[in-house]
């Protein structure tokens, strides 16, 4: 049986950050399959204008999963996606992975995950203006994806390296697969 990452979904979410992980994840070699998480079972429309339904809600999600994934997008800022908070610290309490990209990263700031662990995200100055609460400045690391402590966090233009870092995480494939990988989709075929 495949562990499921739960990856979280709304109106607007930036599709774009998890695609690299998320085909990956679902590649049939590998022990995961991603499954979608809302705060409610309607459709979700991404940034791309992909219509999703997801599978699990809020409600109903198994507590079972393997990693939480939660993808950036402007709901963040607005504050709409605050219900998935039980989610999130049921995964932390369990020791369950949290990954958080762009937005998502100041929602994990604002609440506190990251006042004590090395972390990352769009910029310092930018998750201090949308985190008010937020505590963790000293552990803030200028690079595109960091892991610490079971939460990966990443900044908005770091799908590639965000991918990367859960990829190893996880254990999906060797190193040197992820380094070959990571090359080849960063670089191209072409470097000219």
């Amino acid at each position: 049986m495949k562990k499921e990452v739960l990856v979280f979904i709304f109106d607007g979410y930036a599709d774009w950050e998890s695609s690299y992980i998320c085909s990956e994840l679902n590649s049939p070699e590998t022990d995961y399959i991603v499954k979608t998480l809302s705060l409610d079972k309607d459709p979700k429309i991404s940034m791309g204008g992909f219509r999703i339904i997801p599978d699990y809600s809020v409600s109903d999600y198994p507590k079972n999963f393997d990693m939480l994934m939660l993808i950036g997008g402007y709901a963040w800022m607005e504050q709409k996606n605050n219900a998935i908070q039980p989610v999130v610290e049921y995964a932390v309490q369990h020791h369950i992975p949290v990954a958080a990209i762009c937005n998502a990263a100041n929602f994990m700031a604002e609440n506190g995950y990251l006042d004590n662990i090395r972390h990352s995200g769009n910029t310092l100055e930018y998750m201090k203006a949308q985190s008010p609460h937020y505590k963790g400045d000293c552990n803030f690391v200028e690079k595109q994806a960091v892991c610490d402590s079971d939460i990966i966090t990443a900044n908005g233009t770091a799908a590639l390296e965000f991918a990367r870092e859960i990829m190893v995480y996880l254990n999906v494939k060797t190193e040197k697969k992820i380094d070959e990988w990571y090359k080849a989709n960063k670089l191209g075929f072409y470097q000219k």
